[in-house]
């Protein structure tokens, strides 16, 4: 069954626009994955300011994410993050809160 315009923009309304950043000036690329994306390696690329600082914004539901960056092929945790949860692969999932 399809959204109606007001369904769609009343649950448009309730996502919160939230960003994420990370500072590697030397990275050639950086993409966003997590439970958001379904863990898709290629489908949230960052784009690098001039002070060598990734960012993305997307529009979230209130929720707990878990995420982790893939900087130029390797997986890494964001370094500003305080909240983190095991994964399966022996290693940690950094933790997004939105209000």
């Amino acid at each position: 069954m399809k959204k109606t315009k007001e369904q769609k923009r009343s649950s448009d309304a309730a996502k919160r626009k939230t960003e994420f950043r990370l500072l590697a000036p030397r990275a050639q690329s950086v993409f966003l994955c997590g439970d958001f994306n379904r863990w898709n390696p290629s489908s949230h690329p960052l784009k690098k300011d001039n002070k060598g600082v990734w960012k993305i914004s997307l529009n979230l539901d209130p929720g707990q994410y878990q995420y982790r960056f893939l900087v130029d092929g390797e997986w890494q945790n964001d370094p500003n993050c305080d909240s983190y949860s095991d994964n399966p692969f022996g290693t940690s999932n950094c933790l997004k809160f939105v209000g």
